[in-house]
């Protein structure tokens, strides 16, 4: 799978602080799958700055009109 393709697969996100200064994305998954994802808060900062950007990327797709079908 490709991380342009849709998925079925549920999974709930948590994100808080450490306490040994670590940011922690926490990604627990159907069938029982946990994630602990540790980062330096500045690897947290470029983290965020992409998601940042993957998000105007996205917003300016669902905006787009649809290319018109040549007859």
């Amino acid at each position: 799978m490709g991380i342009d393709k849709q998925s079925d697969i549920a999974a709930n996100i948590q994100i808080g602080p450490t306490d040994h200064g670590m940011v922690r994305i926490y990604i627990e998954a159907d069938g029982g799958v946990e994630l602990p994802l540790d980062f330096d808060p500045e690897e947290a900062d470029e983290i965020a700055e992409e998601l940042r950007v993957a998000a105007e990327a996205a917003r300016a797709m669902a905006t787009k009109p649809a290319p018109k079908k040549k007859r």
